[in-house]
């Protein structure tokens, strides 16, 4: 993807929710002029009224027949299919510009015979999701774990249990998966609001609504204690990231797929710093006891790879051991996994670094959105981690 016309986009929408559409014209105009001096930066916003939309919406992709997004090179250049004051226009009202994903339609994932996958909904003091809930065919010993499945902007629930394929994991191995629905209502792009002070803390917002679910759905399911498991893609993985921290008493291991630490923003503004890679305040290190497992692609141009970095740095005093890297193919990719382990030999910490892979869950279904079919299976690795550590 072409570098500049990601951070141009990105600052001119920070100008036009600034109140600025004359400097996001400005921006535009230079980056689609050859020869054009870099844009200046964005004024920074009113903190209490930012919201993050576009987490996942910096690229015009090419588009399979179905209106998903196709995995392309990194080289692929992208490309503006509406004139410049169109362009203002839809930043200044805040939607979706044509040719960026949108949240996808998904039909349901297939559901073997015997199988429930049900809708449903959690309320508690902190506020209401709907959630889709995934039981599988044969439980012969019982439930062996829940999974918290948090997709990533522009998805919901259909689209993300049909990508990662975590269905398939449930009932290989007898888990019940949960994904719960974040919409346009909690957030303008569908995002988990993982950039906001409210959002980050055991007690108030998302992470309190997301642990009152899994608690719910554990206590229903008699789900052993200590296999209770969260992952997610993009801000999805951040949220996923957040629980583990904030809730350490729940969640016995997380997956942040494309995702960022805890803390690593408090405003809109510091959240475009964050995925770009830019430096922030330490942000305190995760909860110890909580397992860690992090995919990353070398190629993704959304969320950039120093944010896999950050996680590990800030989950890695839960590890007793020394860090062990090897290096291997999967998929028809290859990556290279380091592992920082306890004393009994168990990986307490583990982070995929994929060769190529963009801003996609690896190895997932090209039926669902922001996948890609090549690489190491991470719902697959991802289950693997989280069983290991019972």
């Amino acid at each position: 993807m072409d570098q500049s016309f990601a951070t141009a986009m990105r600052r001119a929408l920070e100008q036009t929710r600034a109140g600025d559409p004359a400097g996001a014209t400005r921006t535009i105009r230079a980056v689609l002029a050859p020869g054009a001096s870099p844009p200046a930066p964005a004024p920074a916003r009113r903190r209490d009224t930012a919201l993050i939309e576009d987490a996942e919406i910096v690229e015009d992709r090419p588009r399979a027949a179905a209106g998903r997004v196709r995995p392309t090179s990194p080289d692929t250049p992208p490309r503006l299919r509406m004139r410049l004051g169109e362009a203002v226009r839809a930043l200044r009202h805040k939607v979706a510009m044509p040719g960026l994903p949108d949240t996808a339609p998904a039909a349901p994932p297939p559901v073997p015979e015997g199988a429930r996958y049900e809708t449903r909904s959690h309320s508690g003091r902190h506020g209401q999701r709907d959630y889709r809930l995934y039981v599988p065919a044969h439980l012969p010993d019982g439930p062996q774990g829940l999974v918290l499945m948090l997709h990533g902007c522009t998805q919901n629930p259909d689209d993300f249990a049909r990508g990662t394929g975590m269905n398939a994991q449930a009932e290989r191995h007898g888990l019940i998966v949960a994904y719960p629905h974040q919409t346009r209502a909690h957030n303008a792009q569908a995002c988990w609001n993982w950039f906001r002070p409210g959002d980050q803390t055991a007690t108030s917002g998302e992470p309190a609504i997301l642990a009152g679910l899994a608690r719910e759905v554990a206590a229903e399911f008699g789900v052993p204690d200590g296999r209770i498991f969260a992952a997610g893609l993009s801000a999805g993985g951040a949220m996923a990231a957040i629980l583990g921290r904030a809730h350490p008493e729940l969640f016995a291991a997380v997956g942040v797929h494309s995702g960022l630490p805890p803390g690593a923003a408090h405003d809109v503004v510091s959240a475009f710093a964050a995925m770009r890679g830019e430096p922030a305040a330490p942000a305190g290190r995760a909860a110890p006891g909580v397992r860690t497992i992090v995919f990353h692609g070398t190629a993704d141009a959304t969320v950039h790879p120093a944010n896999a970095d950050a996680l590990v740095a800030a989950s890695a005093d839960i590890g007793a051991g020394a860090a062990v890297t090897e290096r291997g193919h999967g998929g028809g990719r290859a990556y290279q996994r380091r592992q920082i382990r306890a004393a009994d030999g168990r990986a307490m910490v583990e982070q995929w670094t994929v060769d190529g892979l963009g801003h996609a869950w690896s190895g997932g279904d090209p039926s669902g959105s922001h996948t890609d079919p090549s690489g190491p299976d991470a719902s697959a690795e991802m289950t693997r981690f989280f069983m290991e550590g019972r």
